[in-house]
Order: C-alpha cells, then structure tokens, then sequence
C-alpha cells in the first residue's frame, strides 16, 4: 500500500533536521523533498543565512530533491505568502498530502501554518509538538545529530556563540533563560551530520559579524576558502516579521 507523500520544510537547522528523522523512523510517510525559503538576492537560506550550496549539500546527504521558494530581499508579506502559496499549489499537483514542520511550542506559529495549509489539500504534522526541550535537545545530540550555532540573538546570547557546535558543552554554557533549542528565536543552527544523513556534510566556520542586532557566523563548504568568506548577504539571514517570519521560521533552529 502506498504510503502518504510528504514534504518537510526544511530550514538547515537541527529541528526540521530531527523532524525529519522522527518521521523517517514512524515510516507512516513518504516524504519526497524539502522545501526551503532562499533570499535570491544572495543565495542564502532564509532567517537561517545559511548558504546555498550547502543547503544544497544537505539534502543530497538526506536523499530528498530540493523544492525552493526564492523570495527577494526586502520581501513584502503579500509576494511571500503569493509564492508560497504557487509552491503549496505545486506539491498538491504532484501528489502531496502532509507537511512536516519543526516547531516545538510556539502556538502562534503553529496556528498560521493551520490557516494556511486549511483547504488546500495538505495537513500540516508537527512531530516535535511539545516535547520538553531539555529533553529534546540531549535526544538530538544522543542520536548523532550534529549542527553548528548559524545565528544569535543579540539581546539574548553574545556573539561568540555564534559558530560554536550544538552540544553538551553548549547547553551547559547556556545563560538562564535562553531555551536548550533557542526555541524563542536565541538561536538558529546548521546541521552538519546525523540519522537523517546518509554523509557528514563538511563545513568550516568563516567570519562572524554582527548586523542588525544578530552575530552570524559564515559558514562555508570545506573546499572553499574561508578566506573568500563574505559577510555580503548576511543581511538576509535578519528574522522576518508577521506572517512571513510564521512560514519560513521552522523554528528549526
């Protein structure tokens, strides 16, 4: 019999990343690519500013085709909602039921993705809903999952976490109040190697820079220079706000 088609929305980070993997393990679904958000105006994902190519890289190790919504920058809410709109339209012509998101507990968020999916012939499923994030966090090391910190919140971490690995050592350096999966926006990551990936996708740490309020740190593939490293297009990864921020911020930090 076959399974129901699905797609993950896939942010680079670590909560879509283990989404992914708690879905793959159910095998309830079949999932058949990874949609992603990408500022074209410079190539990088969005929110996350993580770049192209290696978005591209993980999700060839994940085995999934690519289905990227590119959006300009600045983006007005009405061509965002418009373009995710043509993509949501494309994945029910291709056979596509159910949409895999990250999201951990912000109910706002989780409610928009509801409204909007609503009618369209895709339920949305959110297979991390509500796990204790404590919990969550050490559950995604355990099992292999390996990510590096992309983004942070000025107002909430200093810049030098930016780059550092998601792990133990990191959780036990976390300021009180910041939540163990930077669920409140803390912070947004990049995953590098875990269950969901068939191959280590081999990343460098380039220049960190701050703008906006955000320290990010400009990851690059390994066989590129760090030194060719631009912090041109950081500006991409500034968080959204409104319904944009809703769609593309997975919370897959």
């Amino acid at each position: 019999m076959a399974r129901p088609k699905a797609l993950i929305s896939w942010s680079s980070g670590k909560d879509s990343a283990f989404a992914l993997h708690e879905v793959l393990r159910a095998g309830e679904f079949e999932v058949v690519g990874a949609l992603t958000t990408v500022t074209e105006t410079f190539g990088r994902v969005s929110i996350h500013g993580v770049r192209q190519e290696i978005l591209q890289a993980q999700c060839e190790a994940a085995g999934l085709p690519q289905r990227i919504v590119a959006i300009p920058y600045p983006c007005p809410n009405e061509i965002y909602e418009a373009r995710m709109g043509e993509a949501v339209a494309q994945a029910v012509a291709d056979g596509v039921t159910h949409m895999i998101f990250g999201d951990l507990f912000l109910a706002d968020i989780r409610a928009y993705r509801e409204q909007k999916l609503a009618g369209t012939g895709i339920t949305p499923l959110f297979p991390l809903w509500e796990r204790p994030t404590s919990e969550l966090a050490r559950a995604m090391i355990a099992s292999g999952l390996e990510a590096h910190i992309a983004t942070v919140d000025l107002k909430k971490l200093p810049a030098e976490f930016a780059g550092r690995k998601f792990d133990t050592t990191l959780l036990a350096d976390l300021p009180d109040g910041i939540d163990p999966c930077g669920e409140n926006g803390e912070f947004h990551t990049c995953v590098v190697a875990g269950p969901m990936f068939s191959r280590r996708v081999a990343v460098t740490s380039g220049e960190r820079v701050e703008r906006d309020g955000y320290a990010y740190c400009d990851l690059v593939m390994d066989n590129e220079s760090v030194v060719a490293a631009k912090p041109t297009g950081r500006a991409n990864a500034r968080p959204m706000t409104g319904s944009a921020r809703a769609w593309t911020h997975n919370h897959s930090c």
